[in-house]
């Protein structure tokens, strides 16, 4: 059943940085936009936890009743693009499409729903060029030798998300070193082309747009001047969000986005993961070894502001924590073959409340999870009666289910249709050996799945098996 809109939301916004009600623009509509991946490579598990953590926040959004508009893009033109073209001596957009299509594949094995649309920059240049024409007729950004760029002291308020004035954010700062720009923290909207680089035609000559100008022109196009919530992982705070606010805010005069949720990181050997430095494991590779709701179990374990030490251990005790929902679920399947048709019933509300709870205070999702450990104890403990009620049981099963399903997450595992035929044919087998009592011939087969990685579990419903 739907959650009803009770108690407010708190969420933690960056630009205020304390927790706040959300409140919506709109009421019951929620605009969001999830910065997407650049694609140029298969996405690592660190890229992974924010297209995963919003995924839950959206689901839990419609949950509790609000219509999301959900955008979520693919920057398919960059320098990492262009040099893995050159690397593998295909075309930029070639490997874009390639990326795409198993980002797809992958964060569909997550369990990521995909957004209402999903831009590309390479579709979007119309619009990209319009909101640069637009800054330069407000003054906010000049033209200089075939680039463009915006001029941050322009803009008053820049720095007001990353909290750090001017002069602080100038000491450090990962900005372009160029004789074209006016000042150190002016950004490019628009780059000249350079030989042999995929190009469009501009006012000011061929080229192609900078990082943060895409995203502020399609959260424009497809979800207006002001949105409710834009996501992304904590080191987008400084310079993409700041520079996407300060130039979307200087062209339309508007608040652009009400709260701005950021994910910390996913660490690796207690250091950021990097593609730059060859310190992370790609979803791909992980899911050769988990399936992908044991990833996503993972990652949502977690709350989303808090760092995560990526590791074999932790992989391992998600795969766990997992596995005991499922069995318990298992176990009230089969238990409900045999359960007696009482009309009992049981309020779980308890439990329910409990989630909502936890999600409801800045989707801590990791409470969430809390809570349906709870409920599950309790399921197994019911399940220790001699005799179970049928409405208590078909009870148990879709209340679990259904706070996973909140989340994301479900219980079944896929299979390869012909490893499961292998199983069943030797698990029949075995069971015709132990009844010739031919115990040898039904030992060594139990050994043969062993090594496929198969258990059983002899039940007084049958015999059952899983994946180790």
């Amino acid at each position: 059943m739907k959650g009803e809109l009770r108690v407010p939301i708190q969420v933690f916004n960056t630009l205020t940085r304390q927790k706040e009600n959300f409140e919506p623009l709109e009421q019951g509509k929620v605009k969001m936009y999830v910065c997407g991946p650049t694609v140029y490579n298969y996405f690592h598990i660190g890229n992974a936890r924010p297209f995963v953590s919003f995924d839950a926040i959206r689901r839990y959004l419609e949950y509790r009743g609000y219509e999301v508009t959900y955008v979520q893009n693919f920057t398919d033109v960059d320098d990492k693009i262009i040099k893995r073209g050159l690397e593998e001596g295909i075309s930029a957009q070639e490997v874009a499409d390639k990326y795409v299509e198993s980002y797809f594949a992958d964060a569909d094995a997550l369990g990521v729903k995909r957004a209402t649309v999903h831009p590309r920059v390479t579709t979007e240049m119309k619009e990209i060029i319009e909101f640069i024409e637009n800054l330069i007729a407000e003054d906010h950004a000049y033209a200089s030798e075939g680039d463009v760029y915006f001029a941050t002291e322009t803009f008053k308020d820049y720095g007001k998300l990353s909290k750090q004035p001017l002069e602080n954010l100038q000491v450090g700062a990962r900005v372009e070193a160029s004789d074209k720009k006016r000042a150190p923290l002016d950004f490019a909207l628009w780059k000249a082309a350079k030989p042999d680089e995929i190009a469009w035609p501009s006012p000011w000559g061929d080229g192609r747009p900078g990082w943060h100008i895409e995203c502020s022109a399609m959260v424009k196009k497809y979800l207006g001047e002001q949105i409710d919530i834009h996501g992304g992982g904590i080191d987008l705070v400084f310079p993409h969000h700041e520079n996407e606010l300060a130039q979307t805010e200087a062209c339309t005069h508007k608040p652009f986005s009400k709260y701005w949720l950021h994910n910390e990181f996913v660490n690796m050997n207690n250091e950021k993961m990097s593609k730059s430095t060859g310190n992370f494991k790609t979803t791909r590779d992980l899911l050769q070894k988990y399936d992908g709701m044991v990833l996503r179990f993972l990652i949502l374990s977690a709350h989303y502001r808090n760092p995560v030490n990526f590791s074999e251990e932790l992989a391992e005790n998600a795969l766990n924590g997992l596995t005991r929902i499922r069995t318990s679920v298992d176990n009230l399947k089969h238990r409900l073959e045999t359960a007696v048709e009482d009309g009992e019933t049981i309020n779980l509300d308890t439990h329910r409340s409990s989630f909502e709870a936890a999600m409801d205070e800045d989707f801590n999702t990791a409470d969430a999870i809390t809570a349906i450990f709870e409920l599950v104890r309790e399921a197994n403990t019911y399940l220790r009666a001699d005799q179970v009620s049928q409405g208590i049981v078909t009870a148990y099963i879709n209340e679990i289910e259904g706070l996973l399903g909140i989340l994301g997450i479900t219980l079944e595992v896929a299979e390869d249709d012909a490893l499961a035929a292998q199983v069943e044919a030797l698990i029949a087998e075995r069971a015709d050996a132990r009844k010739n009592k031919n115990w040898a011939r039904a030992d060594e087969i139990r050994d043969e799945l062993t090594s496929l990685g198969i258990i059983l579990e002899d039940t007084a419903q049958g015999v059952r098996w899983r994946r180790k």
